[in-house]
Order: structure tokens, then sequence, then C-alpha cells
């Protein structure tokens, strides 16, 4: 029989709320690969042609536009999956529904670092945060607060 006073029952709490984060990031990873994927090979190779890619609108809608869905999706997903009573702490519940389109945006950044245009750095962190915000939205709104 265990006491809540007992320090062991503190530290099984701490690697619950850590097991919590992984899984999240976990869901959030899974499905920003996905969407990813879906998208690079329906958008990619069949909608975004050269001619369609080369005015500023035809990079929002066939570029970024899709990728501030899948950022979405994956926020939502991470956030979603992040249960209660973990997700009642707001750093801990942004910190799972952020943490992989921010690590999947540096990581971009860097593998790319040298063929960015400002045109496609100012326009990619924008869309990671509005993403980012439709994501977390879309939690909270289904969570009625």
């Amino acid at each position: 029989m265990m006491r809540y006073g007992y320090q062991r029952a503190h530290q099984e709490r701490r690697g619950a709320a850590f097991l919590a984060l992984v899984r999240a990031w976990a869901a959030g990873a899974v499905v920003l690969v996905f969407t990813e994927y879906v998208q690079a090979t329906l958008v990619y190779d069949y909608v975004a042609t050269g001619p369609r890619l080369e005015t500023f609108g035809g990079r929002l809608l066939l570029i970024h536009l899709p990728n501030a869905l899948c950022i979405a999706s994956a926020a939502w997903a991470a956030a979603r999956i992040h249960h209660e009573p973990y997700r009642a702490s707001t750093p801990r519940h942004l910190a799972a529904a952020f943490a992989v389109p921010v690590v999947a945006q540096l990581f971009n950044m860097a593998v790319q670092w040298e063929e960015l245009a400002a045109e496609g750095l100012l326009l990619s962190n924008a869309v990671l945060v509005v993403g980012c915000v439709a994501g977390f939205a879309g939690d909270r709104l289904q969570d009625g607060d």
C-alpha cells in the first residue's frame, strides 16, 4: 500500500507526465508525416507544375496553404492525444501541441538553408505560426473552453 506522501509516488507522476508528452509528440509526428506524404504525392506530383509555381499566388496556394493544413492537423492531433490531467497545465499542453511542427520546421530550415529565399523563409515561418495556432484553437474548441 502506498501513501501519497511517499516520495516514489511523485517520481512516477513525473514519468507519467513525460510519457503523456511523448505520446502526443508521436501522434503529431505520425499525422505530420502522413499529411506531408499525401501533399507531396498528390499536390507536388500532379498539381504543382512549373508554370503554376511561377506566381506568388500559385506558390501560396499550392505550397504554403497545404503546409498550413498539415501543420494544423499535426498540432491538433498532438493536442487531442495529450490527456488529462496533464493538459490542464498550459505550458505542458503547448509543448505537446507545438513541439513536432516546430522541430520539423527547424529541421527543414537546417537542411535547406543554402536554398532558402527570403520569401520562402518568411512564409514558411508564418505558415508554422498559423498552422500551430489553428490546430491548437481546434483542440480548444473541441474542449469547449
